[in-house]
């Protein structure tokens, strides 16, 4: 006869196996590659050897947490219409999160697309939308580019890339390691860029990777298996600057700036940044996204990574109301540093 225990025991091992196997399922190919100053022959590292925290911070963290409010709104309050291209100076429309829809020199550009409902590998848990994305799907115009920062859920969502393949066939624009996933599952026109590589995108227009301080990974065992970028946009509008995820690090962003030269429109994170205990290697706080603004001597930036998605402790008014205040602290004016509504755009000459 079974005791507790030994139901008990079997129960746990069930549950072990059932999340090791998920964790293998979900687990995406690593990048195979020559070993370099930020690549060991199997994973990626930040400058300077910054690290993601551990797992007994992450069970700290969660045992631990203190949310803030989110509250869900589902109105479909859509912005205008995207015109179907944009050549006389520079378009962005802010989606949600941290796609936008870039238009320039005739060329439109996607960052970091999500329409879905979550950002998780199943659908029926995980962190669930809070808000409506800005632009329907439908009323895109032709998608040329589709430039992907990282492997994270909320950054590659992999339902909106086939939407997006299946209607646009579109070029992908990716870093080391997640041309592999996504030729797996048959995506084709996909470039994968190290940190500085650049990729001609046609009409004058290039797209270079630069660094990020942040990790990877979408299962158990691909931690830092793959490459994590920023993009920076070299159009006749400008130099464009998308940071994708990132902590801060004063001597990247120097260096990002020094490889730029003048920097039009930054867009840069300022949410997912509470407990900073946890999220600072990873995810900047709105006074450090300031002073990123600051580093790279941006002409305009605009706020990403705020409002859609609950990652953090950080509530749903907690990014915009800590920027207001950052920016007063750093002395930057409010009208250099631009939070957008969804669907709202913005032109830049």
């Amino acid at each position: 006869m079974y005791t507790v225990a030994g139901f008990l025991g079997v129960f746990v091992i069930a549950a072990v196996l059932t999340v090791l196997t998920l964790g293998a399922i979900f687990t995406a190919p690593g990048y195979r590659g020559p070993a370099s100053d930020h690549f060991n022959g199997k994973v990626f590292s930040n400058y300077d050897g910054v690290k993601s925290k551990g797992f007994g911070a992450v069970l700290r963290w969660a045992m631990d947490r203190q949310p803030g409010t989110w509250q869900e709104d589902t109105v479909e309050n859509y912005g205008k219409h995207p015109l179907s291209h944009f050549k006389e100076g520079l378009r962005i429309t802010f989606v949600n999160h941290s796609t936008f829809l870039i238009q320039v020199d005739g060329i439109n550009i996607l960052t970091d697309p999500v329409w879905s409902t979550r950002v998780s590998p199943v659908s029926w848990a995980g962190p669930r939308r809070m808000r409506m994305p800005g632009i329907r799907f439908e009323d895109l115009p032709p998608i040329h580019v589709v430039a992907i920062s990282h492997n994270h859920y909320d950054h590659l969502d992999e339902n909106t890339l086939r939407w997006l393949a299946g209607g646009h066939h579109p070029a992908f624009v990716v870093p080391l390691g997640v041309k592999a996933f996504l030729d797996k599952r048959g995506f084709i026109n996909v470039a994968e860029l190290d940190w500085w590589q650049k990729q001609d995108l046609g009409n004058g227009v290039t797209i270079q990777a630069v660094p990020a301080q942040h990790f990877s990974g979408r299962g158990m065992f691909d931690r830092d298996a793959t490459l994590w970028c920023g993009f920076l946009l070299r159009t006749s509008a400008g130099n464009i600057y998308f940071a994708g995820d990132t902590g801060y690090n004063e001597r990247m962003f120097r260096d990002i700036a020094t490889e730029a030269g003048e920097i039009h429109v930054a867009m840069l994170p300022i949410g997912a940044y509470k407990p900073e205990w946890f999220m600072s290697p990873i995810h900047t706080s709105p006074l450090e996204a300031v002073r990123i603004h600051k580093d790279l001597r941006a002409k305009n930036t605009i706020a990403i990574h705020f409002g859609t998605f609950p990652l953090a402790d950080d509530g749903a008014e907690d990014p915009v109301n800590d920027l207001r205040s950052a920016l007063e602290t750093l002395g930057v004016p409010d009208e250099e540093f631009i939070v957008m509504k969804e669907g709202d755009y913005r032109v830049f000459d």
